[in-house]
């Protein structure tokens, strides 16, 4: 049982670090993005960019390192994969601002809870950029 259950980690170290990490950066999201909408009081929308902001950078170091584990820190590395994540992450940061604007700011519907909705949409969306076009392996 031990065996199986060790090897089936093995088969999907990539997904499990992904969606460890991507936890930690929802938290990195949600720790800068509630005090700001439910205590400073400043709108959805940019309280999201905010969060957004603070979340990228979490996400690329995490990513690069531990999930896709992408070693080169040479300029020829860095400066094109930071560019594709950066890429990334305004599309999906674009789509999850949107949505957030549109359900909470225009329709008035839970900020708190659309926040938790349009977070899952996200991880999912940056996962497969990540694997696909930011870290792939050649």
């Amino acid at each position: 049982m031990l065996k199986r259950m060790k090897k089936l980690l093995q088969q999907h170290k990539e997904l499990i670090l992904y969606i460890v990490f991507g936890a930690l950066t929802t938290a990195v999201n949600y720790v800068v993005y509630l005090p700001l909408y439910n205590l400073l009081h400043l709108s959805a929308a940019v309280s999201n960019g905010i969060a957004w902001a603070a979340a990228v950078l979490f996400a690329y170091i995490s990513n690069k390192l531990f999930v896709f584990q992408s070693r080169g820190w040479s300029l020829e590395t860095i400066l094109p994969e930071l560019g594709k994540f950066t890429l990334c992450r305004v599309g999906s940061g674009v789509v999850e601002t949107l949505i957030i604007y549109i359900t909470v700011d225009c329709m008035d519907m839970n900020g708190n809870l659309m926040k938790l909705l349009t977070s899952i949409l996200v991880v999912i969306l940056n996962y497969i950029a990540s694997k696909l076009f930011v870290f792939k392996r050649k």
